[in-house]
């Protein structure tokens, strides 16, 4: 990763309409080289590293990991994927859904719930895009191809990936979700539509349910945003509003100096000290709630 090259800040508004929108890799380098001098060069080191950012090897002697398959009813097809990450010590043990980005099941997703699982946790990272083939290697289809699905199905797919999760055999349980992006949205989707059934809620700059939705969350959440994240701040007001009138148990932390996307640490837009915090306060509410 190129830490050294400044980043200017046009760049990385471009990079992230290029990330939430239909934009594809060729568009966005090229309207980054002529946006500022040196666009080019810092349009391409945003773009992910994956193989250099993992944190916890595959075959890390204190997990298990591997991919299971499962029933869907009434999601995209039926079936879902996903990638299974079990503590090698004795169970059952407490369960966290980690849910992807806009792009798929990516290598950081990946990298996320072997994390989760060396702390203790059975982690399941559902693949939204195993019904139309799985996460395709690379973020530009897997994006394109998750916006072609219907939403509504694909949602139902994370919530039947919650469902298998919190009733496998090596659960005890108790079941906590956490996403990025996308699946940050989506837990706060599956904190209003599980109710008691979800344990703790962490989503990372994640979209806010609708307003007169609120009511129904019955599980705390720690909301991680980034300072400099226009479009889902926006949101917080409102949310924050219906949080407090539903009197729910919730911590809000914006972290200084930080864009949406900081907690991966794929991309120059990772800032380390805020994603060790935010983890260590996901971590903390999770620890205390479905252990």
């Amino acid at each position: 990763m190129s830490e050294e090259l400044e980043i200017d800040r046009k760049i990385y508004d471009l990079y992230d309409e290029y990330c939430h929108s239909g934009m594809d890799r060729r568009t966005f380098l090229q309207r980054a080289s002529v946006l500022v001098v040196g666009g080019l060069a810092m349009a391409q080191s945003l773009l992910p590293r994956y193989a250099e950012a993992a944190t916890i090897s595959f075959t890390d002697e204190r997990i298990k990991a591997n991919y299971v398959d499962y029933d869907s009813p009434g999601g995209t097809s039926g079936e879902m994927r996903g990638y299974l990450v079990a503590p090698t010590t004795e169970g059952p043990h407490p369960s966290v859904l980690v849910i992807h980005e806009n792009r798929g099941l990516n290598p950081y997703i990946e990298d996320v719930a072997r994390r989760m699982a060396t702390e203790g946790f059975l982690a399941l990272a559902p693949d939204g895009l195993s019904p139309v083939g799985g996460y395709p290697g690379n973020d530009d289809d897997g994006k394109i191809l998750q916006k072609s699905l219907n939403q509504s199905e694909l949602k139902q797919d994370m919530l039947n990936s919650a469902a298998y999760l919190k009733s496998h055999e090596s659960s005890n349980g108790k079941l906590g979700a956490t996403g990025f992006c996308w699946g940050g949205g989506t837990t706060n989707f599956l904190a209003v539509e599980m109710g008691a059934d979800l344990s703790a809620g962490v989503p990372f700059y994640g979209a806010a349910p609708a307003a007169e939705d609120v009511a129904k969350i019955a599980a705390p959440l720690v909301i991680q945003a980034a300072e400099d994240d226009k479009r889902i701040n926006a949101m917080w007001p409102d949310f924050e509003a219906a949080l407090k009138a539903g009197d729910k148990t919730f911590e809000h932390h914006v972290y200084e100096g930080t864009r949406h996307g900081f907690h991966n640490n794929s991309t120059p837009r990772y800032n380390e000290a805020a994603a060790d915090l935010a983890w260590e306060r996901t971590l903390g509410l999770f620890k205390a709630t479905l252990m």
